[in-house]
């Protein structure tokens, strides 16, 4: 929606449609509601709503390609129905702030996740790339996590600093997510994990999820502007798996999963250009010695563990 991209057509050249996750084999994906970081609370709710609405409005309009899903046993019948599964997330919590009953109004649409902040600092937390304006959760995220624990909303911590992930993982009665990033271990972007708080998250029961985007994989790209690419050759899938293998010797593989951030970002890991392309990532996995159980955690069960939990 974000880039006006009807999802019900074979767009040529762009990462996500259903005519794609069919052809790859993807039965679900998550649709993130993104909310830029420039807009105020009240414009981040209208805007979230209006890209909820065109959300609903494509998928009405293909019902014979796609439904939306709200847990692992709704996309199991929508596949017995030859239907790819819409899951839904709101990337930026500022949205939830433009006026009251927002939360609320958004887990009734089905929203099961939101990313508490974007690239800034808002009203809820400080961002990995902000000024740390508060330290971490500012004393209204520190309520808001608990009434997203009492909703059942899972908190993402994707795009939060450290502090806030450790102020999350000290109040949420519920496990959290990391949606999309790497190990920081591998790669010292701003947007990674360490490994103390990939175990944190694991070990509370909740699951980290390894990204596609060149930037989280390699410092050899630190300095790329995905915006304004230099014609460099994009690292290669090996890194990717690095990430996920290094993930799992951290969390266990029940407390890992993928997230590859497709259509937040213009470039990715070699081979993985699109959705369709995501069998790729599989094969890689079991050339590493995964087992498909072990897979299949990681692909689907995990993440719908905790985010529809």
């Amino acid at each position: 929606m974000y880039r006006g991209r009807d999802f019900g057509k074979d767009n040529p050249g762009v990462q996500v449609d259903f005519p794609k996750m069919l052809r790859g084999g993807v039965t679900g994906s998550f649709f993130a509601l993104y909310i830029p970081a420039k807009l105020s609370n009240g414009e981040a709710t209208e805007y979230a709503f209006t890209l909820l609405n065109e959300l609903k409005r494509q998928v009405a309009a293909n019902p014979d390609k796609a439904a939306f899903a709200r847990n692992a046993s709704e996309m199991a019948r929508n596949a017995s129905k030859g239907l790819v599964s819409v899951f839904l997330g709101l990337e930026n919590g500022s949205a939830l702030l433009g006026r009251q009953g927002v939360l609320q109004e958004l887990y009734a649409e089905g929203v099961r996740y939101v990313t508490l902040c974007h690239s800034a600092d808002n009203d809820i937390c400080d961002s990995c790339t902000g000024q740390g304006r508060w330290g971490g959760l500012s004393p209204l995220g520190r309520e808001l996590i608990g009434e997203m624990n009492a909703l059942g909303m899972t908190v993402d911590v994707a795009h939060t600093s450290n502090a806030t992930v450790r102020d999350v993982l000290e109040i949420s009665a519920r496990p959290v997510a990391y949606t999309h990033g790497c190990c920081s271990s591998l790669c010292s972007h701003k947007r990674n994990l360490p490994d103390e708080l990939i175990r944190g998250i694991a070990s509370r029961g909740g699951v980290v999820c390894m990204s596609i985007f060149p930037c989280f994989l390699t410092d050899s790209f630190a300095d790329y502007d995905d915006d304004n690419p230099d014609g460099r050759a994009m690292p290669e899938m090996d890194l990717v798996l690095d990430h996920i293998a290094h993930a799992v010797d951290v969390a266990g593989v029940e407390g890992v999963g993928l997230g590859t951030d497709y259509d937040g970002i213009n470039h990715t890991a070699k081979g993985l250009e699109s959705i369709e392309k995501f069998p790729l990532l599989v094969d890689g996995l079991k050339k590493r010695g995964f087992g498909l159980s072990d897979i299949e955690k990681m692909a689907s069960q995990n993440a719908l563990r905790v985010i529809s939990g």
